[in-house]
């Protein structure tokens, strides 16, 4: 399930008249509906479930929608069974790949992972995991019933093998943390609590780990670094759909940190950390293809792709991977740059803009605040107004939403009070 401080992250970045976001649930989704509707036919129900890699890039306006957009991405993900990972780009260095992968891995919970894997071998054996007591192994089960035979232990190390260890796909230092991790849970091999506690701090990225201990468990004497975190990233979107998920869905917010042109703000990112950053991203997507059961959403706003100077324009090799050679007319949603300001060009029409002032109403109300619903000409002019401006049409018309008409006294009802709406 998606996390509560993943669910606070989602919610549009508006601001209202009294200076508070649209929180307490997600905001309404309309006009969004063919595009998230498509992303979730097309890829999380299909394509990524089936094996397949992919990297999105949502871009626009500031207001465009874009951390909506990737947040019902992810509720929609989590519903389907996907582990959901979301993070900024100013919290997490987008530089070292190293960074981005441990982050990975600690939201998607790699102990979580070997435990659907360990449930998964036993059900492979011909065994239900709920009927194993709390606190008992498989090997404990199997004694009960008189079957921890030798046929049964080489039937566990078979299984580990095919799981792990001869898996091509798999790094093997991973495999080899993942096979130990699962017997210690299986009973067979027995892994001691000193061993475990060594392979989780590895799996983490704890440099503090001596890699002679490591050798004595099997493993190569090597750290996780920015070389080989993209092939251990493979790895554990491998392992996640071997212990019984669907996939990995990353969402990545917040990249135009990497412009970094803020006046009065530290220098997040000086030109070579932007630059290795670049970088990083390219060696991503040049390998995506060879991952699997995984789906990244990189969002920031479109200042990033235009600057020439410190954008991605600046970096000619990620560049070209990025742009759209050929544009239609019309918007194509399987393009891997989604520009939600030319999604919004055609589908908010004026109908769609006013269901969608009427729907944050009710949120807001729901919430118990005041909301004023904005008519067919209000949106009209709202779509005058962000047609020349640096703002997208859903942060003004949840602006226009949250504030009182201007140049009327209103009556009580004017408003949309307390208790009147649903949560949406």
């Amino acid at each position: 399930m998606i996390s509560e401080s993943v669910r606070q992250a989602i919610p549009l970045e508006a601001q209202h008249g009294d200076g508070t976001a649209l929180r307490g649930g997600m905001p309404p989704s309309v006009g969004t509906d063919h595009i998230l509707g498509f992303l979730e036919e097309h890829y999380l129900k299909s394509y990524i479930m089936e094996g397949g890699s992919k990297i999105k890039m949502l871009t626009g306006r500031r207001g465009a929608g874009k951390t909506h957009v990737s947040g019902m991405i992810l509720e929609r993900a989590a519903a389907l069974n996907y582990l959901t990972v979301h993070f900024s780009a100013k919290d997490v260095w987008l530089h070292d790949f190293q960074t981005v992968f441990l982050e990975i891995m600690h939201q998607c919970g790699i102990e979580e992972i070997i435990k659907g894997c360990a449930d998964q071998i036993i059900r492979n054996l011909g065994y239900d995991p709920a009927q194993i007591p709390e606190g008992r192994t498989f090997i404990d089960y199997l004694s009960e019933m008189g079957e921890a035979d030798a046929i049964s232990k080489g039937a566990i190390r078979s299984a580990l093998r095919t799981f792990f260890t001869k898996n091509p796909l798999l790094d093997n230092n991973f495999a080899v943390c993942c096979s130990l991790l699962t017997g210690g849970i299986l009973g067979h091999p027995v892994l001691e609590s000193a061993s475990r506690e060594l392979l989780l701090e590895y799996l983490s990225g704890d440099k503090t780990v001596k890699l002679s201990m490591l050798r004595a468990l099997g493993l190569s004497p090597s750290r996780i670094t920015k070389y080989n975190a993209r092939h251990m990233l493979r790895s554990l979107s491998q392992t996640a759909k071997l212990g019984g998920f669907s996939g990995i869905v990353v969402v990545i917010d917040d990249m135009e940190i990497l412009l970094n042109r803020a006046s009065g703000t530290p220098i997040h990112y000086a030109r070579g950390r932007r630059e290795d950053a670049y970088e990083s991203i390219r060696q991503l997507i040049d390998d995506i293809d060879s991952m699997g059961y995984l789906m990244f959403f990189l969002c920031f706003d479109r200042e990033l792709m235009e600057n020439e100077s410190y954008g991605l324009r600046s970096y000619q090799a990620l560049w070209m991977r990025v742009q759209n050679e050929i544009v239609s007319g019309r918007f194509n949603c399987f393009a891997d740059l989604i520009d939600l300001d030319r999604y919004g060009d055609q589908y908010y029409t004026p109908d769609v803009l006013v269901e969608m002032s009427a729907q944050i109403a009710k949120h807001l109300a729901a919430q118990g605040r005041a909301a004023y619903p904005v008519d067919l000409a209000g949106v009209q002019e709202l779509m005058e107004r962000a047609r020349y401006g640096g703002l997208g049409l859903p942060y003004l018309v949840e602006i226009k939403t949250g504030e009182p008409p201007e140049d009327q006294t209103l009556s009580p009802a004017d408003k949309v009070q307390e208790g009147g709406g649903q949560d949406v």
